[in-house]
């Protein structure tokens, strides 16, 4: 079904922030309110899907299941891992369990609230259908067992056991958790589990807020699974985006980190190995070498001397050099900082909790909003900025902008509001990509 995904927010890559908006205006604070609709998340085949027969693989049906050991795949459950052995998360399923059904309805209240444009009797269909499971990372707070506040984040998926994929429906995180890479580790987590169950594809619907994160956990818009694969187990939406993620059954997705750095340590040392740049020596250039080699840099100062009246005004070969090195060290300090900032507001956006602060307030939609808010600013703006050159002189001014972009979305929104609730998160979201020395205080 077409997926409004509102999980954490946080750094690709570093177990940090994910946060998948697709939140509606009544969840998120921002300076400018969106009210596209949001197709709900469909069951797929809930009534006649279950009759369907399997097409064969060469029609586009799947690959036939590898044994249980292929590939370190077949139930292969996650490994001890530091990182997630202290997550608390269970698989729950309408069972009739009491402790499943109370977690059930902690689900549904945290989906209904994240995730507004969603109709609750929706929600709540398909988190009770027993044909949908959930899986929900859970609170350690002994105080919190058996309540709604037990659960942090949870993914509501439906798996097609024949064809080997599973539909995502919901996805979201508790907003008081968000930013602490809840949404990252829920999918990972989901992953872990999709191998033991043979699953080998994800597919989602995903909303223009939720492509983000889902990108980020490694789903792509070029779907490599046949569409009479999927076709008329799930419903298509207009609005929403198909996206599928690959389920490699040998790949552990709790140590991606471990492994891509366990990568690259191997191939830098076959590249010590077999390189000899660190063996071959040179001997020393002799002096004045540079003054007297007229090639690159040298030429241009050459040239200069050759203008009658230059030597004779006092210029010398070095004082040109270093006057050329000046000014080429002054343009590259220029666009180092213009990459630098330009890499913060791009980190900036893809938090999906910022999806408000992107563009402009449209003041034709809000049209008090400059009797309010008499210094407007947004993303777009301060990356037009960035590019013209001539704005930002240092990374203080750019904080400046994005600390007055927070204050404004809290000015104009009251506490309690979505869109405050966001600005929030992003003030808390800054002192983690420039320096304490601006932060504090």
């Amino acid at each position: 079904g077409a997926t409004s995904a509102a999980a954490d927010g946080g750094t690709a890559g570093a177990d940090g922030a994910v946060l998948p908006p697709g939140t509606g205006p009544d969840d998120t604070a921002g300076t400018a309110r969106n009210d596209a609709p949001v197709a709900p998340p469909g069951d797929g085949a809930a009534d006649d899907g279950d009759d369907r027969k399997m097409p064969a693989a060469e029609d586009g049906g799947p690959a036939p299941r590898p044994p249980p050991d292929a590939a370190g795949g077949g139930g292969r459950g996650p490994r001890p891992n530091p990182r997630y052995d202290s997550v608390r998360h269970a698989i729950v399923t309408n069972d009739g369990a009491r402790a499943n059904m109370i977690r059930l309805v902690g689900l549904k209240s945290l989906f209904s609230r994240q995730l507004p444009k969603m109709p609750k009797e929706y929600i709540a269909r398909l988190v009770f259908d027993r044909r949908h499971k959930s899986l929900a990372i859970l609170s350690a707070d002994p105080s919190k067992r058996e309540t709604d506040e037990e659960i942090i984040g949870g993914i509501c998926y439906r798996a097609y056991p024949e064809m080997r994929f599973g539909e995502i429906a919901f996805c979201a995180v508790n907003a008081s958790q968000q930013v602490k890479g809840y949404g990252t580790k829920l999918m990972n987590l989901l992953k872990m589990h999709a191998v033991g169950e043979g699953i080998e594809y994800f597919i989602t619907y995903a909303d223009n807020y939720a492509i983000g994160y889902f990108k980020k956990q490694g789903f792509t818009k070029s779907l490599q699974m046949h569409k009479s694969r999927y076709h008329g187990y799930i419903k298509d939406y207009d609005g929403g985006t198909v996206m599928e993620c690959y389920i490699h059954p040998s790949i552990d997705y709790l140590r991606i980190p471990e492994v891509v750095a366990a990568q690259r340590e191997f191939i830098l040392q076959r590249i010590r190995h077999l390189s000899k740049s660190d063996k071959v020596k040179y001997p020393a250039l002799p002096a004045g070498f540079a003054d007297r080699h007229v090639s690159g840099r040298n030429r241009d100062v050459a040239r200069a001397l050759a203008i009658p009246g230059v030597i004779e005004a006092g210029w010398t070969h070095r004082d040109l050099l270093a006057s050329t090195r000046r000014a080429k060290d002054a343009d590259q300090r220029k666009s180092a900082l213009r990459a630098e900032l330009l890499a913060i507001v791009s980190k900036v956006s893809e938090q999906q909790f910022a999806w408000c602060f992107r563009d402009p307030v449209d003041t034709d939609e809000v049209a008090d909003y400059l009797d309010v808010i008499s210094d407007p600013i947004d993303l777009k703006t301060m990356e037009r900025r960035i590019r013209r050159g001539d704005w930002y002189k240092s990374k203080q001014m750019l904080h400046v902008d994005m600390v007055r972009m927070v204050e404004n979305c809290k000015t104009y929104n009251d506490r309690g509001n979505s869109y405050y609730d966001h600005a929030v998160s992003l003030e808390k979201f800054l002192p983690t990509i420039f320096p304490k020395r601006m932060t504090e205080g």
